[in-house]
């Protein structure tokens, strides 16, 4: 009954409802797929599925590159490694919001912005970030990456954790070197870490929000639409130009999005699976 009432028909009637004109008032109208049409004669629809892939496309290596190389560091300290644990965890607790603004306030112009003061100091000129459309998008995907990595540190841990020390202990006795340590025991163990990050942060990345609503002037996903993810699209279509009609058209477009990489998660562990069992 839950899944029904909370999930299944909710997902129903958004795909109803991408067929209709609704603004939440009167009554639907049945429109067929005008909404689609409309969509893919939109520019604006374009550019934002644009950013969204850009968010996806330049945030999931490098979020996943640097987590995996801090964990494979940290899993080597031995001092101190459950506080250094814990603060590189403590960005994911924080609330978006709080976080969002924080990160405004860094990337603003002098004499305010943190980030402009540094490069000031440094003999630098100052940097327009979130008010430049080729440096506003790169700005905002920093700070997201910067607020998962904690959560990817502690899986990458927990996953370098569970590889038995006597496999390296056998390939330093056998003369393996680092590099052929790491591509032949950490790299192929990690597999299932790799795996379930990659299709966590891509779906993360996919449904980025709060962030960008939150660190763009007005909330407007700016400037130029630079930074507009497509949920933040769907937001603004919903519920500033209560356009149900289009908005639930386009969040048809995400779940197929997001089904297909659900769908590409239970391949590739399907595929492991196989591949162990052979």
């Amino acid at each position: 009954m839950f899944f029904a009432v909370v999930r299944f028909w909710p997902a129903v009637d958004a795909m109803m409802l991408s067929v209709s004109r609704w603004n939440l008032v009167g009554p639907r109208q049945f429109v067929g797929l005008a909404n689609y049409e409309r969509m893919a004669g939109d520019p604006v629809f374009w550019q934002v599925l644009g950013n969204t892939f850009e968010y996806l496309l330049l945030g999931l290596p490098v979020s996943l590159v640097l987590a995996f190389v801090i964990a494979f560091y940290l899993d080597r300290v031995e001092y101190g490694q459950g506080l250094l644990r814990a603060l590189y965890f403590l960005p994911h607790l924080t609330t978006a919001t709080a976080m969002a603004w924080v990160w405004r306030w860094f990337y603003q112009p002098p004499p305010v912005g943190l980030f402009n003061a540094w490069l000031g100091a440094l003999g630098f000129g100052a940097q327009p970030f979130l008010r430049s459309t080729t440096q506003a998008l790169p700005a905002v995907l920093v700070a997201a990456i910067w607020a998962a990595l904690g959560f990817q540190v502690v899986i990458f841990m927990a996953g370098l954790k569970a590889i038995p020390r006597s496999y390296y202990e056998a390939a330093a006795i056998d003369g393996a070197g680092f590099w052929q340590i790491l591509r032949e025991i950490t790299l192929p163990l990690l597999a299932p870490s790799v795996v379930f990050l990659l299709i966590t942060t891509s779906i993360g990345l996919l449904r980025i929000f709060d962030l960008v609503y939150n660190i763009t002037a007005g909330g407007e996903g700016g400037p130029l639409n630079a930074t507009k993810p497509l949920v933040l699209s769907i937001y603004q279509s919903a519920f500033a130009r209560m356009d149900m009609g289009y908005a639930s058209a386009q969040t048809v477009v995400l779940f197929v999005i997001l089904l297909a990489l659900s769908l590409l998660q239970m391949r590739l562990l399907r595929g492991r699976d196989e591949g162990g069992r052979g």
